[in-house]
């Protein structure tokens, strides 16, 4: 099974940027599909951003899209998700999410955070005005 641990998380101002990174171990990173999610106290997990196994395409929810850019190296075991013009609203905590599966099935599976089996332990993102 593969192991994850995120890093890159901080305070910036409004406009700003990050580059958030997800480690991988104990399983080559390409196989899965691999997910940025966030969460904000009181409030379920929503998906920001997912990479496919294989060929990775990748997909955006409309609140980031043309901001967050999510990208794999797959040489470093490394899934990144860049973060442009950041807003308040972006503040959460981001959680780096894999499976096997959860992007090969329905559509909206992908964004389904019960469809993800492994999952890091989460990094604070904190934008401010």
């Amino acid at each position: 099974d593969v192991q994850l641990v995120e890093s890159g998380g901080g305070s910036v101002q409004v406009g700003g940027s990050l580059r958030l990174s997800c480690v991988a171990s104990g399983d080559t990173v390409g196989r899965y599909c691999m997910g940025w999610f966030r969460q904000i106290p009181d409030k379920e997990r929503e998906g920001v951003a997912g990479i496919y196994s294989g060929g990775g395409s990748q997909y955006y929810a409309d609140s980031v899209k043309g901001r967050f850019t999510i990208s794999r190296d797959s040489a470093k075991q490394s899934v990144y998700l860049q973060m442009n013009s950041l807003r308040p609203e972006d503040t959460a905590v981001y959680y780096c999410a894999a499976d096997r599966f959860a992007c090969l099935k329905e559509p909206g599976s992908r964004w389904d955070q019960d469809e993800y089996h492994h999952w890091g332990q989460g990094t604070q993102v904190t934008v401010s005005s």
